[in-house]
């Protein structure tokens, strides 16, 4: 019975945990839609957040790829005093990248809904 009451604390604070993520993210960074993105992405930094092998088969236009993974010690190539616009696949890691910046002092952050998986605009890849 015991053994119960601990999955159940462990399955609530999971979802507490979740809840909580998801709210502070939607907070800190502006979720729109692709004609949004599109509106806005020229005046502002394009970051793909993607690893490496993902941009090179397929980016936005205008892009820089800044993976996730790299972030951390590559913040310094993105100007905190203008807008960012963040990409990934499908919306989660460019999410984290916001998060990470946020608690860096950035504060315009805007993020593709959907990712590159749901962008149907002008694309270029390597070939």
């Amino acid at each position: 019975m015991s053994s119960l009451y601990i999955l159940i604390t462990i399955i609530g604070a999971i979802i507490i945990y979740s809840l909580t993520t998801f709210f502070y993210q939607k907070r800190i960074v502006k979720t729109v839609t692709e004609e949004e993105f599109r509106a806005g992405y020229r005046k502002a930094q394009l970051i793909d957040v993607r690893e490496p092998n993902e941009f090179e088969s397929g980016h936005i236009l205008g892009a820089r790829n800044i993976p996730m993974s790299q972030l951390k010690m590559r913040m310094k190539e993105i100007r905190p005093d203008l807008p960012v616009y963040l990409y990934c696949q499908s919306g989660m890691r460019s999410g984290r990248a916001a998060q990470f910046l946020h608690k860096k002092g950035y504060k315009d952050l805007t993020q593709l809904q959907g990712g590159f998986k749901k962008w149907t605009g002008k694309v270029k890849a390597k070939k």
